[in-house]
């Protein structure tokens, strides 16, 4: 009987050996069919995928003897730019390799976890001038006639179904929090995609199982909140102001078929800079706080998940929406006076 290594490795020419398959997602679908819970994960098909396209055809995993080459460095930035809030975990095995090796990588290249993201330790001089310059703008802009109320924002997170007991713990000044228990990565999880603006929930998905974020399936969503704002915001269609949007520079997020659609809508898109997620409200206060929600919460089916998601919402009253929003400027400002860098 082969081990699950080996059938996640089998699975590897089945994605080689259907190129009419159109997206990494159709062929994750077909793997889930053949290998059920032992298939390989979306983010591997999309990397195996990306091989292939490259002109990569070998579906063993590399030597990993030795130091990382250059390239392997590249594939790792690759997935943080897709998903920056992944375990290391969840990135050796994309990758294939172990999470000492991911920890020993992230190590090398200055990463830490802010707000649940990987973000360089260090930011580079350029990264630290577009932090600046956005915030500035953004403050200048504000100042001339506020704009928070026009401003519609969204990110994904993971819901798990099993989620530990928070533990506090003392770290150095700088270095990333580990005062909550890392959940269960190999257990279920659910992509949740949320929109929001100062006065709630506009619009919600929550993913299926094994299901996530493509340039195609956001572009989608955009289409469907474009609806639900008509809906629930009917105030936008019946002034001339456009809809301001935020959303971070994840992968899917600016992809050029998510870049049409946002012209076409003709929403106007907020500058969001690399590498911070300490001005993004999504990141800073709502999964702050549904983080704190979901400490010592068990799921046992999709439906249950779903249901406290409903009801974490509807507890949320306008106020704590609206300081969310509300507390942009205070943190633009704070970009400015650490002449860039990370605040706490």
């Amino acid at each position: 009987m082969e081990s699950v290594k080996d059938e996640k490795r089998v699975g590897r020419p089945i994605l080689h050996r259907n190129p009419e398959k159109k997206s990494a997602t159709d062929g994750h679908r077909l793997l889930c069919e053949a290998y059920g819970k032992h298939a390989l994960s979306i983010k591997s098909c999309e990397y195996w995928f990306r091989r292939f396209k490259s002109g990569d055809f070998d579906t063993r995993d590399k030597e990993r003897g030795g130091r990382p080459i250059k390239f392997e460095d590249a594939e790792l930035e690759a997935l943080l730019d897709e998903d920056s809030s992944q375990t290391q975990e969840e990135l050796a095995e994309t990758l294939g390799v172990t999470q000492q090796a991911i920890s020993n990588r992230l190590k090398v290249m200055g990463m830490v976890q802010k707000q649940g993201n990987w973000v360089p330790y260090e930011l580079k001089p350029g990264n630290i001038e577009r932090r600046i310059c956005t915030c500035e703008l953004l403050l200048k802009r504000q100042n001339r006639k506020s704009f928070l109320h026009r401003i519609v924002t969204g990110d994904e997170k993971w819901i798990h179904y099993d989620n530990p007991k928070r533990r506090k713990s003392s770290v150095k000044p700088g270095h990333a929090s580990t005062s909550t228990a890392k959940p269960n990565i190999h257990g279920k999880k659910l992509m949740l995609c949320i929109w929001w603006d100062q006065l709630g929930v506009i619009y919600y998905e929550l993913l299926q199982p094994k299901e996530t974020i493509t340039g195609e399936r956001y572009q989608q969503q955009l289409m469907r909140l474009s609806r639900a704002l008509k809906i629930k915001r009917p105030l936008y269609a019946k002034r001339h102001d456009k809809v301001i949007y935020q959303h971070d520079n994840a992968r899917p997020h600016v992809a050029k078929v998510v870049k049409e659609t946002l012209e076409a809508l003709q929403w106007d898109v907020l500058p969001h800079p690399l590498y911070s997620p300490d001005i993004a409200p999504s990141d800073y206060h709502m999964f702050r706080s549904m983080t704190h929600g979901l400490a010592e919460q068990h799921f046992t089916s999709y439906e249950e998940a779903k249901n406290w998601v409903n009801v974490w919402i509807a507890s949320k009253d306008e106020e704590f929406f609206r300081h969310g929003i509300r507390m942009l400027p205070e943190r633009w400002e704070k970009v400015v006076a650490k002449d860039g860098q990370y605040f706490e």
